[in-house]
């Protein structure tokens, strides 16, 4: 009986390992040709506050456009509203980077900006202000200049010549 379980053993042995050798090799394969996990960069909290410029209220429900900038190009953009206290933020652009914020509020002037995110927190405060009085190009803009007359345009729009 001894002989025959040592004579097992040099059989199966091998046969074992020959069996175990392509589960290995596979092991092998797929640390080498699978991705690898490459974690997403660490991202910067960006909090916009906007305020109005008269008296430092917020303004509640103005849209905050935010666009990533990487290497000059535009990689999007995303849209927040500001809560009653005139707050939004955002913690998804890679620290690093640059964006572009664009504030539009009903009633007041559009307002954009670059900010450069050096570090992992950006508070922002905008200050939106009325709007101005719109450039016409039916108001004869040269003849006042070269007449000497100054102050402020009455912005009302003329007849264009036919």
């Amino acid at each position: 009986m001894p002989s025959m379980s040592r004579t097992w053993i040099r059989r199966v042995l091998p046969l074992a390992a020959v069996a175990l050798l392509p589960v290995s090799i596979l092991h092998a394969q797929d640390n080498r040709r699978g991705r690898k996990y490459k974690p997403p960069p660490p991202t910067c909290k960006i909090t916009v506050t906007v305020v109005k410029a008269r008296d430092g209220k917020p303004v509640q429900n103005a849209s905050v456009v935010f666009h990533p900038i990487r290497n000059n190009k535009d990689e999007g953009n995303m849209e927040l509203k500001t809560n009653e206290d005139g707050k939004t933020s955002l913690d998804v652009i890679p620290i690093g980077d640059t964006v572009r914020v664009q504030v539009i509020a009903e009633g007041y002037r559009t307002f954009g900006n670059d900010y450069p995110l050096p570090s992992g927190t950006r508070d922002i405060v905008i200050k939106l202000r009325l709007p101005s009085e719109q450039y016409s190009i039916y108001d004869n803009q040269s003849e006042q200049s070269a007449s000497g007359q100054s102050g402020s345009q009455t912005g009302t729009p003329r007849n264009p010549p036919h």
